[in-house]
């Protein structure tokens, strides 16, 4: 599969979505063809996830539906008899089931790189969804019917009178200044990691380094990193080129202290055969692009070893950036700019309890009275 990692990564997310179609019903084709212009593929993806379970829904948990023969078997008209009711008995549904032939997650897709997961276990699973899960799941939903209700090929809409699941914003989990030194000295010294993960640790190093120290010091999605070629590196000016989940390309700056860490790396990485034939900046130990799912491990590996409290994800790291940036700056659009928000608002969502500690403070500094 030749092109550059995100075209093979668009064509793989393509590929996976045209081969489930296969087993939905004929009208659900032309909802996807519909939305193509206005949705990313990995979006596209993950409705179809969502789709395809709610169909599994109407077919093995109401008796209606039950006489045919398959999910494929379902029709806009059988989707019309649906009330509120049933879409909130779905939603119920969605907190707790058990399904034959494949593990969770459902919604989400497999990495294109990471072999032992291109293996589905075949085997019963059960599966839940929080808050947060429900209300993905339903805003797929409510797009669906609205979707053929505009066309005039529904005449009833009732995902839209389905109240969203109230889904409580999260603190911020993030690594604080000392922490951050700590977890950069573990990767470095590898001295408090197992026996086992010294051998392997004396191999990949600096390439370990160079990768958090990259996601520290930019706040780039674990996406976007491992996306990177040798040559989206510049160091006349300190910048990285990387694509944007909806595609579009960016430069992001790093700092003096990250440019040292990625030049110590680039000595053993430019020594290494690349078994891929665009260059990715940070190989495997098999010397092909590195996969999401290897730098989850990994920087689970090590942060096991700074903190016991937290649970610390590449997106985490991603959040500690964006909030040392907003503490020194107070700017949330250069904020959003950099971390590649879309919506100011999404940002201002994330940081909006930094702005409640700061007006904490701010009233425990002024004295009506002397002490």
């Amino acid at each position: 599969m030749g092109g550059t990692y995100q075209e093979r990564r668009q064509k793989y997310v393509t590929l996976k979505i045209r081969e489930m179609l296969q087993e939905l019903p004929p009208f659900i084709f032309d909802f996807f063809r519909g939305i193509e212009h206005t949705t990313s593929a990995n979006t596209r993806l993950a409705y179809t996830y969502d789709i395809r379970l709610f169909l599994n829904y109407m077919h093995t948990q109401m008796p209606e539906f039950k006489h045919l023969k398959s999910i494929k078997d379902i029709t806009l008209a059988d989707l019309d008899q649906m009330k509120a009711r049933d879409i909130e008995c779905f939603l119920e549904y969605l907190s707790y089931y058990e399904k034959d032939g494949e593990v969770a997650n459902v919604s989400m897709p497999l990495p294109l790189d990471d072999e032992k997961m291109s293996h589905r276990q075949k085997r019963s699973s059960s599966h839940q969804n929080g808050q947060t899960g429900k209300a993905r799941k339903l805003a797929t939903i409510k797009t669906l019917y609205h979707y053929f209700y505009k066309q005039e090929r529904l005449t009833t809409n009732a995902p839209s009178i389905v109240d969203m699941p109230k889904v409580h914003e999260k603190p911020i989990v993030r690594l604080e200044v000392d922490e951050i030194a700590k977890l950069l000295d573990v990767v470095e010294s590898g001295e408090q990691l197992t026996e086992k993960q010294k051998v392997y640790h004396e191999f990949t190093k600096k390439r370990d380094l160079a990768l958090i120290a990259l996601l520290l010091g930019t706040g780039i999605r674990v996406s976007e990193c491992v996306g990177i070629n040798l040559e989206d590196i510049d160091f006349n000016y300190n910048g990285v080129k990387i694509t944007r989940k909806g595609g579009n390309e960016t430069i992001i700056y790093f700092s003096r202290e990250v440019e040292k860490i990625l030049r110590d790396y680039l000595v053993e990485r430019k020594s290494k055969p690349c078994k891929d034939e665009d260059n990715p900046l940070f190989l495997s130990l098999q010397n092909k692009r590195i996969s999401v799912r290897s730098v989850q491990l990994l920087v689970k590996k090590y942060s096991t070893h700074v903190t016991s409290l937290k649970k610390i994800t590449p997106h985490k790291l991603r959040s500690t950036y964006g909030t040392q940036l907003y503490q020194e700056t107070g700017d949330i659009y250069l904020v959003a700019d950099v971390l590649g928000h879309k919506d100011v608002n999404t940002t201002k969502r994330h940081y909006a309890q930094m702005d409640d500690a700061r007006r904490k403070y701010a009233a425990s500094i002024v004295k009506l009275r002397e002490d």
